[in-house]
């Protein structure tokens, strides 16, 4: 399994589940949180994020199957195959019930789990979910941006410790798609991010399940307090997908003005915030801020 750096201070872990090899991470103590990264990411991804919320809770951050060091799955019945990997991950963690955090298309995993297992889940924060993008136009979007990452994408990964090093190779990295200003992004952010483009094994069952997915009509049978976060300059999942999740969830919306996509290695400590703010701030361990 390849090594996980962006992540220091949680635990990794690893377990097989229904014949497929998982990789997690684990960290904090206080009421359980698990988080959902995104399509072609890794645990990792939360490298800025997870450390501030192990203050106050017990964070649960898997590899989605197929993704970072998490084997693929053998085969997938659209995201509740995805989604019940990460319910299996929780329970071994007795993480069950929890509020689930998600990015990207971990948000619409997230709302997967919160369709199919409502017991399960008692939030939902969704930052950028992509559940309910036009997919017509997200497919022309994506497909540019694939063309324009491959041929550095395994040049960026391979020397990510570089990148988090100069501001201009972020700027190739993350510029125009995923952050509004990339070399401004930490070099943890830039880690946890391409330590997710550097391990992926397998995005295509994923990328197919996410445009198999039909949760439109089926969001306002969500019942438990839900939370949207968006990027007010997110190219790849626009904000008017934000305002068409925030009326069928019946959610509050809160807009980051200068956050792009990446908004979780953005501006992690306004990310932190509005979950505190919004499921509640447990007491503090001894000692944090």
């Amino acid at each position: 399994m390849p090594e996980a750096t962006a992540l220091a201070g949680l635990e990794e872990r690893f377990t097989d589940i229904r014949g497929v090899a998982l990789r997690y991470f684990v960290g904090g103590s206080g009421p359980p949180l698990v988080l959902v990264h995104g399509l072609g990411g890794a645990a990792a991804n939360w490298a800025e994020l997870a450390p501030l919320l192990t203050r106050r809770y017990r964070v649960v951050v898997p590899d989605l199957p197929g993704h970072g060091g998490s084997a693929p799955l053998p085969a997938a019945c659209g995201l509740a195959s995805f989604a019940d990997r990460v319910a299996l991950v929780a329970e071994l963690e007795d993480a069950l019930p929890a509020p689930l955090l998600g990015h990207s298309l971990g948000g619409a995993v997230a709302t997967r789990l919160a369709i199919r297992r409502p017991e399960a889940v008692t939030a939902l924060v969704l930052f950028a979910p992509c559940g309910l993008l036009d997919f017509p136009r997200w497919r022309r979007t994506g497909m540019a941006i694939l063309r324009t990452l491959r041929p550095a994408e395994r040049y960026l990964a391979r020397n990510r410790s570089e990148v988090a090093r100069r501001p201009r190779l972020r700027r190739v990295a993350f510029g125009g798609w995923g952050a509004v200003s990339p070399g401004a992004l930490s070099p943890t952010a830039t880690l946890g991010f391409l330590e997710g483009t550097g391990e992926k094994l397998d995005t295509r069952t994923a990328r197919q399940a996410l445009f198999a997915e039909r949760s439109r009509e089926e969001l306002h049978g969500i019942e438990c307090p839900s939370m949207l976060v968006w990027g007010a300059r997110d190219r790849l999942v626009p904000l008017d997908v934000g305002f068409e999740y925030a009326r069928r969830l019946r959610a509050p919306l809160r807009v980051l003005p200068a956050a792009g996509h990446l908004l979780i290695g953005e501006y992690p400590s306004e990310c932190a915030r509005h979950v505190e703010d919004f499921l509640g701030r447990p007491e503090a361990r001894p000692g944090d801020a």
